[in-house]
């Protein structure tokens, strides 16, 4: 079976461009979605597409071993085999937590480990698919003109951009503000060869600036208002599902940014919907740092307006976005669906992290918001016990040891570590080292 896919305007659903095509807007200004052929998709039963896409998961059959490429039929079905740029993204662990569930009175609560990845985050889903188009592009020479791939990013998406990028042999170039994103994230696009630019600006000068650069498509924009990075990320949606045997839980809870990931959430779910796969789709919560908060308050205001704002500091660096691209797409999502947003203060966010990890997690600062959310959640009786719940942690907390350890140092401005755990200094005396130990045991097992 043959199966298609294209660009439309996301707004109206109208249009059509083929994805060989270098575009990131429609005529009208607009941004575009990959739309499949549904009905050609439909050929092939629900319980078919279940067991085809079981039969590939994890294993070690280019590429359909990866989360992503498990489901090419429904990402990017046109692309050669042979052009795909894959570094076996995808396939994340599903974290049962157990202890914190029963902490907060939600025993069924599940953290999806989309940091537990190649380059340490959830962009390694989308970057995958935009790098393997271009690849495809340049090698077939449908875009001879393409010299490489750009992007603005707070961290995580120049991480991506840049391991994808050198592992098909394609330059790099990276915009970042300058002295605000983690040294771990900064060291990721250096160490993968990518021109690295830090600008004095924020996110949103960055990605005014990358808009620009890749004005005369030289460089192939990598954002996330580019539409194939959603096809990606929208797989981690379906394998949520797949995960819990095709089922479908109560509630996820996903940090939002840029908020193509709230976006993607919704179109994977829509999609397999749409093929008989599920019947429902679960409820959203969008979830963001107080500082940097857009869309709560569109959201507060029931929708009726969104201003963009200049966003403030914030551990969750990566979501620290005033002005997010993909707003359209995520706000038209969350009102078709009834979804919800929430915000989270610095202090919440930490103690967040800093309780989650006391039961054997190791969160980024942006799963700390959606962990901070879902106790608010269900402090107010919104989460009901009985609930399936799912947090999709967007990162690795090792690219933000920098914030864990100030936290545990008492040296977070205007943060009190309520649940500091800071080193102890002793001298090596048998007898005081035996009294931190039994004082250390006496404290955990109360």
């Amino acid at each position: 079976m043959t199966y298609d896919a294209w660009f439309r305007d996301a707004e109206t659903g109208t249009g059509r461009w083929e994805l060989d095509e270098i575009i990131y807007r429609s005529p009208a200004g607009g941004l575009l979605e990959v739309a499949h052929d549904l009905e050609a998709l439909k050929n092939r039963s629900a319980a078919g597409w279940m067991q085809l896409w079981d039969s590939r998961y994890k294993r070690t059959h280019w590429p359909y071993g990866s989360g992503v490429w498990g489901k090419k039929e429904l990402v990017l079905p046109n692309i050669p085999d042979e052009h795909v740029v894959s570094l076996d993204e995808g396939g994340t662990n599903m974290f049962w937590a157990d202890r914190f569930g029963r902490e907060l009175g939600v025993p069924d609560l599940w953290v999806k480990q989309c940091g537990v990845s190649h380059t340490g985050s959830f962009k390694d889903l989308g970057m995958t698919v935009l790098v393997s188009q271009v690849n495809h592009l340049m090698k077939s020479g449908k875009q001879p003109g393409i010299l490489g791939v750009a992007c603005a990013s707070t961290g995580d998406t120049s991480a991506a951009l840049a391991a994808y990028a050198a592992a098909a042999g394609i330059p790099a170039v990276v915009l970042l503000p300058r002295g605000k994103i983690s040294p771990a994230q900064l060291i990721q696009p250096i160490a993968n060869n990518s021109l690295t630019l830090a600008l004095d600006t924020d996110f949103d000068g960055c990605m005014r600036v990358v808009q620009q650069l890749t004005e005369d498509r030289k460089l192939y924009l990598a954002n996330s208002m580019n539409s194939l990075r959603v096809e990606g990320q929208k797989t981690v949606a379906i394998e949520i599902v797949q995960q819990f045997d095709w089922s479908v839980p109560d509630w996820i809870f996903i940090p939002g940014g840029n908020l193509g990931n709230v976006s993607a959430l919704y179109k994977g779910l829509e999609e397999i919907q749409a093929l008989g796969i599920i019947s429902r789709l679960p409820k959203i919560v969008c979830c963001q740092a107080e500082a940097a908060n857009p869309l709560y308050r569109a959201y507060k205001s029931g929708w009726k307006e969104f201003h963009p704002m200049t966003a403030g500091e914030t551990q969750a660096s990566a979501i620290r976005i005033g002005d997010p691209v993909s707003r359209p797409k995520a706000m038209k999502a969350l009102m078709r669906h009834g979804g919800m947003v929430e915000q989270a203060s610095e202090q919440e966010i930490a103690d967040a992290m800093a309780r989650a990890d006391k039961t054997g997690l190791f969160n980024c600062p942006h799963t700390g918001v959606a962990l901070a959310s879902l106790m608010k959640f269900v402090a107010r009786g919104e989460v009901k016990p009985h609930d399936r719940v799912v947090v999709v942690s967007t990162a690795h907390g090792l690219k933000f040891g920098n914030v864990k350890a100030a936290y545990h140092l008492n040296e977070l401005p205007g943060i009190v570590p309520t649940m500091g755990n800071p080193p102890i200094e002793l001298p090596a005396v048998v007898d005081q080292v035996y009294g931190a130990v039994m004082r250390h045991v006496d404290k955990t097992m109360r």
